[in-house]
């Protein structure tokens, strides 16, 4: 047994020896994620607005957004940021570029979880709000989306750490400094093998992805039970 736990020991060195280096690589994948996530939140939930308004032009938008953007690949999106803006003059870092691409790319698939909780509540909701003359935007906001919010948390939730998953994504493409650079400084640059830095990198994308999956399971009962 003791044989057993000092051949681990030296299998996972890659990991005991960099903590510092994972931690910094936590940190900037977490801030990356968090950022994401509150702007794909309110983008989604702006396009999901337009989807939903009466206004024909704000409808067609939105449906044009999700469309380009939910059947496009994420790398095609990150490529168009991280190449493709610079050459017409846009440039910032590409942890910039990073999180807005996640942003808008994620912001599709929100809209839509969005849009089916909105669908969701019942149409006599709306017509009493105009009833008492309340606008769209008034009836949206006061009325309507409150209500859809509690029905979308279980899909918003899948949404959210796939958003999550995908931030590795982002990494490969260079922001720096990410988990996803741990693996590149580790087994590139200084030669470690490949196979325990990696199992370092997703125990760093674990230790985000399971206590968020907890804390929407804990929303999702309580939702549920003030329903």
């Amino acid at each position: 047994m003791e044989q057993l736990w000092t051949r681990f020991m030296d299998f996972m060195d890659p990991v005991f020896s960099n903590p510092d280096l994972y931690w910094s690589g936590f940190q900037r994948s977490f801030g990356l994620i968090l950022w994401a996530t509150v702007g794909s939140l309110v983008l989604g939930t702006l396009i999901a607005a337009c989807r939903v308004s009466p206004v024909a032009p704000l409808r067609g938008f939105g449906s044009a957004y999700v469309t380009v953007i939910r059947n496009s690949p994420l790398t095609v999106v990150l490529f168009f940021f991280a190449f493709g803006l610079p050459e017409i003059g846009i440039n910032t870092s590409f942890y910039v570029f990073g999180i807005s691409a996640l942003c808008i790319y994620t912001a599709a698939f929100v809209c839509e979880a969005i849009r089916a909780g909105i669908n969701s509540v019942s149409a006599g909701q709306a017509e009493a709000a105009r009833a008492v003359g309340m606008n769209f935007g008034q009836s949206l906001t006061s009325v309507i989306l409150p209500q859809a919010f509690r029905s979308t948390i279980p899909p918003l939730g899948s949404v959210m750490i796939a958003m999550f998953k995908n931030s590795a994504v982002v990494g490969a493409f260079g922001i720096g400094g990410d988990l996803f650079s741990v693996f590149r400084s580790l087994s590139s640059a200084q030669g470690y093998p490949p196979f325990p830095v990696l199992i370092g990198v997703a125990l760093g994308f674990l230790a985000i992805t399971i206590p968020a999956g907890i804390a929407l399971s804990v929303v999702e009962r309580k939702v549920a039970i003030e329903r």
